[in-house]
Order: structure tokens, then sequence, then C-alpha cells
């Protein structure tokens, strides 16, 4: 496995990681992770070297965080560097950035998340997540040590990409989409 330094942190992550979004599934249903093959890939790429996961409170139903606990068990979650998101289309009050990262830390029972993403960010979704004072949650909680590290997901234009990270000089990374269709 290849391993890149990962911003200006010191640790390495491997050139290849692990999205949890489109795990195996049984009959049809995006929510019915088929859990023994999932793990067997999951453990499969962990063992050969992957230490980086990204999974979301959405992804599988709201399952991919509650198979991940469970894959994760026996040593896995030492091994790796976990990455999850905020779901800030379900955000309608600064109470909300404490309930999703309660019960996502309760999902993957887990104590801290290494990499916390404002999941997709955009022209909407950014100015409501900035006047609820998500910037300020996000420092105290980094500070309480249930999220290690900041960043975003996003989704528009260039302008709007600018603004959400001109906003704030301690992002610790961004996740763009980016695929040979695009």
């Amino acid at each position: 496995m290849q391993y890149r330094r990962f911003g200006q942190q010191d640790w390495k992550s491997s050139a290849l990681g692990f999205g949890c979004m489109r795990l195996p599934t049984i009959g049809g249903d995006r929510s019915a992770i088929d859990e023994p093959e999932a793990t067997r890939m999951l453990h499969d790429a962990i063992d050969h070297g992957v230490n980086y996961l990204d999974t979301a409170y959405s992804y599988h139903g709201g399952n991919s965080e509650r198979f991940l606990s469970r894959a994760l068990k026996g040593g896995y979650r030492e091994k790796i560097k976990l990455a999850t998101k905020l779901p800030c289309w379900l955000v309608k009050a600064s109470k909300d950035f404490v309930k999703y990262l309660d019960e996502q830390l309760q999902k993957l029972q887990t104590g801290h998340i290494d990499f916390y993403l404002l999941h997709g960010l955009n022209a909407e979704r950014w100015p409501q997540m900035r006047d609820l004072g998500v910037l300020a949650w996000a420092e105290q909680a980094m500070a309480d040590g249930r999220i290690r590290h900041l960043g975003f997901s996003f989704h528009d234009e260039l302008k709007v990409f600018k603004e959400i990270l001109d906003a704030y000089d301690k992002w610790t990374f961004c996740q763009i989409q980016y695929n040979y269709m695009d």
C-alpha cells in the first residue's frame, strides 16, 4: 500500500480509503447490509494497509455507522482513522449539532471521531450552519476530544467553496466529489 502525508498532520493516509456508502446489500434493500460480505471486504482492506474509512449518518439508511461499530471490533478500530459526517440538511437548531454527534458516537461505539465533516455544504446549507454557530460548536467538540479534526464535504460552485474555505482557518480537510465521469 502506498501512503500519503495527510496535509499538515503527523499521519500518513493510505492512498486508497474505504468508503462505506455502497456496501454489499441483501435483496436490493439499500439499508440491509450484507454484513458477512461487507465485514470480509473491510477486514481484507485494513489487513492490506487501508487506514482511512469514510461513512456518514445517512449511508445505508443510517445503518453504515452501526455496521462499522460491529465490523471494527477485535482491534480493527485502532488500525484506522474514521471519518463520518454531520447530516447538515437535518439540522434545524444549534442543539442538533450535539444531538447528531452524540447519536453517531453511540452508533459507532467509539469515544471520538477522527475526521468529522459537515456533510454536503453548498450555497443553501453553509449560511444556515454558519449562522447556527457550527464552527464554535465544533471547536468545543474538538477541545473535549469528541472530534479530532474538522472538515467538510462540498457540492457546489467555486465561489461558494472559497467562501466556506475562507470562513475558517482551521479546516483540516475538504472532501470533494471527484470521479472519471465528472
